[in-house]
């Protein structure tokens, strides 16, 4: 006998707010705290490193000394890009190309050197994760060097992720220590969130148990939106655009009268404010301040403050990442790729957990089109 399919027949949550989708223990949003596999965001982003808390996604424990420092090895093996594949990447298009249909590009191309690229077996996913985050910020940095028509930079094996990017990003240039420990503090804040939007694309993507560049791929497309990875660039925009203190209470004015979207400000999930945002917006004093450009910080706490207070909403991670990058030099269309850097952790840890214990995804759509018409011919239409 057939198996009965009941179709929901109720209300239709619009973006499935609220809809619980899957089980999941990578992270949870809990009286308004963030947390990898049970430690609290403050906690990490104060004390452990962006190497660290990968290993904590995957293995539902941190590690011990050892194991940290041999995951920090297989990493490093993994930093550098196959010579033939930078070949290919410098004939991929870069002007009036978003960096994210660049990458989403490159990491597709990066399966075709990818020996285990076709196995979907728990070993070879394992050695494409370590591929896949180490080399994230290599291609990123190589994106930045080719559109300018110089050479990527090669990484250097015995330092960190965060180091390494600063250092390719600039050119080979030596990066600041204080830099790189506020760059490394974002990977950690960026590395997961629950069932956003890309990680669900990702269990989507997995779930019909296609490899997992391809559930890379579905993921950037997903964060390359700017309700998504995207704000955080949008947000460095709209502060250009504003300028000046002078300027920004008017602006966030107008723009609830003509009801449109400060971009960064609110959450779907979080209603009394965003743990990363609360821990950028002191970063991000600190660092404009140190730059000597701390109307940037300024005009974001009046944005900030006057949203709060006109219609009770506040920043998500995305509003204050934008002066932190900023601050460090970083251009603003980049911004959403680095979003990728980090979140390629979470998103591994999201498709071995659906691979672990998978059913695809099939979920149905309520009807709301015409019913019981019939074919005419065309000179009767």
């Amino acid at each position: 006998m057939a198996e009965a399919v009941q179709i929901y027949e109720g209300a239709v949550d619009r973006g499935l707010e609220g809809v619980v989708a899957c089980t999941t223990a990578i992270s949870s949003i809990q009286d308004a705290n963030l947390c990898y596999r049970g430690y609290v965001i403050d906690d990490l982003a104060e004390h452990s490193t962006f190497e660290e808390t990968t290993f904590l996604l995957w293995n539902d424990r941190l590690p011990k000394a050892s194991e940290l420092q041999q995951f920090k090895k297989d990493l490093a093996a993994e930093f550098s890009l196959h010579a033939d594949y930078i070949q290919i990447l410098k004939k991929i298009p870069t002007q009036n190309v978003h960096p994210m249909a660049w990458l989403r590009t490159a990491v597709s191309l990066m399966g075709h050197w990818d020996a285990d690229a076709n196995d979907n077996s728990p070993q070879a996913n394992a050695r494409k994760a370590i591929r896949l985050v180490a080399k994230m910020g290599t291609v990123v940095c190589a994106f930045e060097a080719i559109r300018h028509g110089k050479e990527p930079v090669s990484p250097q094996a015995d330092k960190s992720i965060a180091w390494n990017f600063m250092y390719m990003l600039k050119g080979g240039l030596e990066p600041k220590a204080d830099f790189v420990k506020v760059f490394d503090t974002c990977l950690i804040l960026h590395a997961d969130h629950e069932l956003n939007c890309s990680a669900f694309a990702t269990r989507v993507t997995t779930s019909s148990l296609s490899d997992l560049h391809s559930a890379m791929v579905s993921a950037l497309g997903a964060l390359k939106g700017p309700l998504h990875g995207g704000a955080n660039e949008q947000v460095m925009l709209m502060l250009r655009k504003i300028g000046t203190m002078d300027k920004a209470q008017q602006f966030v004015k107008d723009a609830l009268s003509a009801k449109e979207k400060v971009m960064g400000i609110g959450h779907r999930v979080y209603k009394n404010g965003d743990p990363r945002a609360a821990i950028l917006r002191k970063i991000s004093e600190k660092l404009t301040a140190q730059m000597g450009e701390p109307h940037w910080y300024q005009i974001s706490t009046l944005i900030d403050d006057t949203m709060y207070k006109e219609k009770g909403l506040m920043p998500n991670v995305d509003f204050y990442s934008a002066t932190v990058y900023y601050s460090m030099g970083i251009p603003i269309d980049i911004y959403t790729p680095i979003f990728a850097v980090s979140r390629v952790a979470g998103w591994i840890a999201h498709a071995m957990e659906q691979y672990a214990n998978n059913r695809i995804y099939r979920p149905r759509g309520k009807w709301t089109g015409k019913t019981g018409l019939r074919w005419a011919p065309v000179e009767k239409r």
